[in-house]
Order: structure tokens, then sequence, then C-alpha cells
């Protein structure tokens, strides 16, 4: 998979590819990820990316033409699956879409920023919209960050057991289970004696109950 992160800030944004399983999967050369400073494509001296909002109003508005210039570049040398621009409107990141997005070959993500992008990037140059919560960041650069390693994650080859994504939360629409680990008592704390029983099919029942009930508790209109 090929990455390519449009943003004003790249420095904000490099620091979670430079770690951990994000940092893996490129090492392996599964996962490609392209950090781009929108300022490479303003058209005047100071690389301007950013002007006042017709109409008038608090905050900056970024400008469309170096968005149409970067991208209109990042097209000349590849087809994309997706143009997704993170916005706090956009819809909703769920893991279905991260398991949808897990199996494209090519993604632009656009972050936004000050009041967001002009309303003509989001007409004709993106394809679609992804927002990680009903809430406002600085900018798109931390939800970028988020939906790459979400998505990142679930790629074959990864995590070195690939088993593992496709028992976490939300992936059969339950929360996962309650994890235990050594040692089996701690404090007078227990782990549930079914977990040391050895017997793999009443285990597997017993996370799936607990992945029911939890979910009741928790997040109940999962279940809906």
């Amino acid at each position: 998979m090929h990455i390519d992160i449009i943003t004003t800030l790249p420095k904000l944004i490099e620091s979670p590819f430079s770690d951990s399983i994000l940092k893996r999967a490129q090492a392996k050369g599964i996962v490609t990820v392209n950090v781009i400073d929108l300022r490479q494509y303003a058209t005047n001296k100071h690389r301007t990316t950013d002007d006042y909002a017709f109409g008038g109003g608090a905050g900056m508005v970024m400008m469309i033409e170096p968005i149409d210039n970067c991208i209109a570049d990042l097209k000349a040398k590849r087809e994309y699956d997706d143009i997704i621009y993170m916005s706090p409107d956009g819809q909703r990141l769920t893991q279905s879409i991260a398991n949808e997005l897990s199996l494209k070959k090519n993604l632009i993500l656009l972050c936004g920023h000050y009041k967001g992008v002009d309303e003509r990037v989001r007409q004709h140059l993106v394809t679609r919209e992804i927002s990680i919560g009903d809430y406002v960041l600085s900018g798109g650069e931390l939800a970028a960050a988020v939906v790459a390693d979400a998505v990142v994650r679930l790629i074959p080859g990864v995590l070195s057991d690939e088993t593992s994504a496709l028992s976490d939360s939300f992936q059969d629409d339950l929360i996962a289970p309650p994890v235990y680990t050594r040692p089996a008592e701690y404090k007078g704390w227990k782990v549930p004696d079914v977990l040391l029983s050895g017997h793999a099919t009443k285990i597997e029942e017993w996370r799936h109950e607990q992945s029911l009930e939890r979910t009741k508790q928790r997040r109940p209109e999962l279940l809906d």
C-alpha cells in the first residue's frame, strides 16, 4: 500500500510513522508512507497556502490552488483508489471502514487546517471525507495518523500474528473480552479458572459471552 499525506505541518505527523507497527510495516516494504509539505505547491514567494474567507468571518481558509497543484502532481505518478479529506463532519471512522481501506492500493490523506479547505476542494478534488469523532482538532494531521494506523495494521504481514487483528474490538460488532496474563494470582485477584483450563472450546465460549456482556454494558447500540 502507498499512502500520501498532504499537510502544511509535516513535522507534526512524522513521529507516528517512525516507531512501532507503522515503522515495521514500512521497513518490511509492505507500506510506503509519504508526507508531503503542501507549501511546496504554493505559487508565491511566501509559500502561502491559506487566505481570508470570502464574506468575512473569523479564521483562515486553505486555498484551492496549492491543493489542486499537489493532487495533480501526485495523480500524474499513480492512480489513487481514494483521495480522503480529514474533516470533523466527514463519515465517522469505523472498523468496517478501516477494513475496506486496508484492501486499497493507493490513498491520499488531505489534512485540513484553520477553518478548513475551500469548499471547491471538497466538491471537485476529494473522493471521500472521514472524521475520527465529533470534535474539532487544530488540524487533520493527528486524524490522518489515526486512520493510517487503523488501516495499516490490518494489512497481511504487518502484525506478527495476523489473527490478532481479527479478534479486535468491533471486528464482529462486539467489544473485545477481558484479557489476562501472568501471574495467575496477584494480591488475591485471580484469573478466571476457565482461562487456565486449557479447554479451547470452553475458553472461546467464555470469551464470546464476555464480549456480549461487555458490549451490552458499554456500547449497547452496537447490538442494534
